[in-house]
């Protein structure tokens, strides 16, 4: 099957003519240039992709250096690993050389040498994934498709290519949901009883490299879906029994998708994603994932405070008040806190959420408009007793006690003396 009339259409021509160009380079080397992967499974289905993956039978670093010398891209190239990135206006295209891959264990990161075409789409995760397109002029367009990956896409499913694929890097476990959610799409008979069969493997994989796949999979437009089917697979209590995939979670991250910016996004979802959880069950799910210290006290927090909760459930509190019991906390645990408790039937639920909110949307962005050396000016010390004066000044623009700088010095000069 011939696909350049799809290319001619799919890519920018300034991509296009980069990518031409890079394989017109190639083919001076004696070496030859496929896209591979992502791209040719979104030009397939009618997806964007400009996010571009390139195999290159061949030395792809070396290839990449020439191509940057003679264009106005821009080059990371890692010559340990084979592979280079070229960045060019908002468009990056991935170089890396054909490789085989060899496991020497269950969950380890596999040995690569170099390889052909041929080695590097047989080491793909899913036949869908495993597919190319020829950029060299004698067959340009041509797809090369040994594990009919183009069938799969027709029959909208998601296949792995050989029966040790997810004991060799259960990750792929992760991902075949993550595909099979995104694209809605369905695991393969025998991919969908061997995806259950080794679901124990994931504990052969280091924390980091499953963090990194939920990280991903958070990336998603409707992630719960993908936890959902996490859940029904087993796969969720595997990584912690206290996980859980249900109708709760998929109102919680909807309500997040509404609320927060989409870059802070995969954090909350962490945070909501262990709202279940007790205090003390929270440090090995922590410890299993290899959790950065941000996000864990994050996590941490959006836990504590769901313990301390009952003490904003008073409507007679002052916005002070609400300050200075929620100011100890991340904001992600607030905002985490905040929506677990939209609950309109709710009475009490109301009040904690709309405490929360208010501290969220107004209370944590309120300062005094004196500072330290304009105190100084009015002739207050630095020192404990300034501190108290601007203590108290917030307190005051908290409650709504003072509006204007003049208030403010009013209230600062009569505090002084008292102090």
């Amino acid at each position: 099957m011939n696909l350049a009339r799809q290319i001619e259409r799919y890519l920018p021509r300034q991509l296009l003519e980069l990518v031409k160009d890079i394989s017109r380079q190639a083919a001076e080397r004696g070496e030859r240039v496929y896209l591979v992967g992502g791209v040719v499974r979104d030009l397939l289905l009618g997806y964007p992709n400009l996010d571009l993956d390139l195999v290159v039978e061949g030395d792809a670093v070396k290839l990449a250096q020439q191509v940057a010398e003679t264009s106005q891209t821009k080059l990371l190239a890692h010559r340990h690993f084979g592979t280079a990135k070229l960045s060019y206006g908002d468009f990056t295209l991935d170089l890396a050389t054909a490789r085989k891959e060899t496991y020497a264990r269950p969950g380890a990161l596999p040995t690569v040498t170099p390889g052909t075409l041929k080695d590097d789409l047989i080491r793909r995760d899913f036949s869908i994934n495993a597919m190319a397109i020829s950029l060299g002029s004698n067959d340009y367009g041509e797809l090369a498709d040994p594990h009919q990956g183009k069938n799969d896409l027709e029959h909208r499913l998601i296949r792995i290519l050989h029966p040790g694929s997810f004991s060799d890097d259960a990750t792929r476990i992760l991902r075949a949901v993550r595909y099979e959610q995104r694209l809605g799409f369905e695991l393969e008979t025998q991919t969908a009883q061997l995806l259950k069969r080794d679901t124990s493997m994931l504990d052969t994989i280091s924390g980091d490299r499953i963090r990194h796949e939920l990280e991903l999979l958070f990336k998603e437009k409707q992630p719960e879906f993908a936890v959902r089917r996490l859940a029904e697979l087993g796969v969720l209590p595997r990584i912690s029994p206290f996980l859980k995939g249900d109708g709760w979670i998929a109102e919680k991250f909807d309500r997040a998708r509404r609320l927060k910016k989409p870059t802070q996004l995969p954090s909350l979802y962490f945070c909501l994603l262990i709202y279940s959880f007790g205090e003390k069950d929270i440090e090995k799910f922590l410890a299993r994932l290899n959790i950065p210290a941000k996000l864990s006290r994050a996590i941490r927090d959006t836990l504590r405070l769901k313990t301390s909760l009952p003490l904003l459930d008073k409507s007679s509190l002052k916005p002070s008040e609400i300050y200075y019991l929620l100011r100890e906390y991340e904001p992600l645990a607030v905002q985490a806190n905040a929506i677990a408790t939209d609950e309109k039937e709710c009475t009490p639920s109301l009040i904690v959420h709309q405490h929360l909110q208010l501290f969220l949307t107004k209370l944590r962005y309120v300062r005094t408009a004196l500072n330290g050396e304009e105190l100084k000016r009015l002739g207050i010390p630095a020192g404990p007793e300034m501190g108290q004066v601007l203590q108290i000044l917030h307190k005051a623009k908290l409650d709504g006690e003072v509006r204007t700088k003049a208030d403010e010095k009013k209230l600062a000069l009569s505090l002084s003396p008292k102090l």
